[in-house]
């Protein structure tokens, strides 16, 4: 009974101790928050103060700082690592991001072609204003 107790009172103390090592101090918190509020000033700078002329370029750096800044809530916030639950939570994450990258980008490409194949007449916008839409090709002209 007493080695049961000993068994106890060593796991609640292991316990304990995993408990303020996955679960941050107040200066892993501190750093989250400040690389949050720095993730997320540089990109609203970025965007008021138009400093890239190129609004697809502009895009994709904000995509880059949101993607850091999933990576520093993951981490400092949610407390995700390799260690965490014996490496499952890394796993199932890497499973869900992969899942996620499949699935939108089939859905980009299955819009993109829908548009360009379905309505090939569609594409060109008449000239003037007084000039008859194009019109679609027979199907025995097609390739």
């Amino acid at each position: 009974m007493s080695a049961h107790h000993d068994h106890g009172h060593g796991h609640g103390h292991e316990h304990g101790h995993a408990d303020s090592h996955d679960h941050g101090s107040f200066k892993s918190y501190i750093i989250g928050f400040v690389l949050s509020v720095i993730l997320t000033a540089i990109p609203f700078w970025l965007v008021m103060a138009k400093v890239i002329p190129s609004s697809g370029a502009t895009a994709a750096i904000l995509l880059g700082f949101a993607a850091v800044q999933i990576v520093v809530h993951m981490v400092y916030f949610l407390h995700m690592n390799s260690r965490a639950e014996g490496g499952w939570n890394l796993l199932a994450l890497l499973f869900t991001i992969m899942l996620v990258v499949i699935v939108l980008t089939g859905s980009i490409w299955v819009m993109y072609h829908l548009q360009h194949n379905m309505m090939p007449g569609m594409q060109h916008a008449p000239a003037a204003a007084g000039a008859p839409a194009a019109q679609p090709q027979p199907m025995a002209d097609m390739p």
